[in-house]
């Protein structure tokens, strides 16, 4: 068995998109193809190999210290975020509100496979999930410009339906309607891991 195996869980990438300018907006502007290269998505403002560290890894780092960069992109499936519009009482929210940079479709709970999972597509494009997303303001903010009165319910209604960060292990060319097959770690839940938490 390999130490990464492929499932028989198949993706169909619906949206793509990237983040020109994320100082000025988290808006991300869509796009029906993308170039993919070892830094992430061409003309994404998240792309790089490495990156500054922010609050996410403050017990790490002390913030501002230059670190890998495994938050390239930002992946959400369609189902998680039809399912946090219902939450929210809207009837859909646009991908590039919350800075996706891929929305798929077809792999459930989505938000929970185990990191360092693959996104592999059949021209060998190779995405390695980093962690679980966590809701946070910035979406909110863009949400409450499109739907006044909306953008306070977006952090509790995408609690665990957020996504995940990757970034790019070997690059190559994405097209919406593209499918990917997920691959996961051939490895058990770390029987230690509730003992071992601090907090």
């Amino acid at each position: 068995m390999p130490a990464l195996a492929p499932t028989t869980y198949q993706a169909r990438i619906t949206w793509l998109g990237h983040v020109p300018d994320r100082k000025a907006s988290l808006r991300a502007v869509p796009v029906e193809a993308v170039d993919v290269t070892l830094d992430g998505f061409g003309g994404e403002s998240h792309s790089g190999a490495t990156r500054q560290s922010c609050v996410r890894v403050k017990t790490q780092y002390q913030q501002g210290t230059v670190i890998r960069n495994v938050r390239q992109l930002s992946i959400v499936s369609a189902e998680e975020l039809a399912a946090t519009a219902a939450a929210m009482e809207l009837d859909a929210i646009d991908p590039a509100l919350i800075g996706a940079s891929m929305v798929i479709e077809g792999i459930p709970d989505f938000s929970h496979v185990p990191p360092s999972s693959r996104l592999m597509s059949v021209s060998g494009v190779g995405l390695a999930i980093d962690m679980q997303n966590r809701p946070c303001s910035l979406p909110a903010r863009e949400i409450e410009q499109q739907a006044p009165g909306f953008g306070g319910r977006y952090k509790s209604a995408a609690k665990g339906r957020r996504g995940v960060t990757a970034w790019v292990e070997h690059g190559g060319h994405l097209t919406v309607g593209d499918e990917l097959t997920l691959h996961v770690p051939d490895q058990p839940v770390w029987a230690h891991l509730d003992a071992a938490r601090q907090g």
